[in-house]
């Protein structure tokens, strides 16, 4: 009678990640969105970190273009590719084509408002596809106004001021991550420390 091998466990591999802080990791060839009123502060943040080049999509009729001198202190503009579509309908479009290709390291989508969930499912399966013959393994942001509220992203983060008089903070946010639960920072000067739990 044949001997049948005893059954092993290998330990569980996370999936690769672009990590900001230990605590905020964003896995990559995934959609992730980041709400609130700084959340082009974080998005900066996200692809200084990711390396150039960095593809920026937003509506021609948007009234509030990013400044390069504002993101200056965070990330050099020229590295930035900013596409401008004309349309609303050409804002997923664009960013489900920059994704496919794997030419990024980043895809930004600044956004009017949340997708739904079929855009959403696109936009991880492009990420997949430009990660295995793209040069990279995009990470895909949406920026969306107010809490946010894309379903199907891989994690949402939401970012807002905390300033004081001469000093620089921000309140960061998980608000959805599929294997952690809700937590809150203080964002001063490069670190992070916890807060009490965000508001439901």
């Amino acid at each position: 009678m044949t001997a049948i091998a005893p059954l092993t466990r290998r330990p569980h591999r996370p999936p690769p990640a672009l990590t900001l802080w230990d605590e905020m990791q964003l896995t990559l060839a995934r959609v992730h969105e980041i709400c609130g009123r700084a959340r082009r502060m974080l998005a900066l943040r996200v692809a200084a970190r990711a390396g150039a080049p960095v593809i920026w999509i937003a509506p021609a009729w948007g009234t509030d273009p990013l400044n390069p001198c504002g993101m200056a202190p965070l990330i050099d503009p020229g590295q930035v590719l900013f596409v401008a579509p004309e349309r609303g309908p050409d804002l997923l479009w664009a960013m489900e084509e920059a994704l496919r290709s794997g030419a990024a390291p980043v895809v930004i989508a600044d956004l009017p408002e949340p997708p739904g969930m079929t855009p959403v499912r696109r936009l991880h399966l492009a990420a997949e596809q430009g990660a295995g013959h793209g040069r990279c393994r995009p990470l895909g942001l949406l920026l969306t106004p107010g809490t946010g509220g894309a379903p199907g992203i891989e994690t949402r983060w939401q970012a807002d001021p905390l300033h004081r008089p001469g000093r620089q903070a921000w309140r960061l946010e998980r608000l959805r991550a599929r294997m952690q639960p809700p937590r809150s920072w203080r964002l001063d000067q490069d670190r992070l420390t916890p807060l009490a739990d965000p508001v439901p």
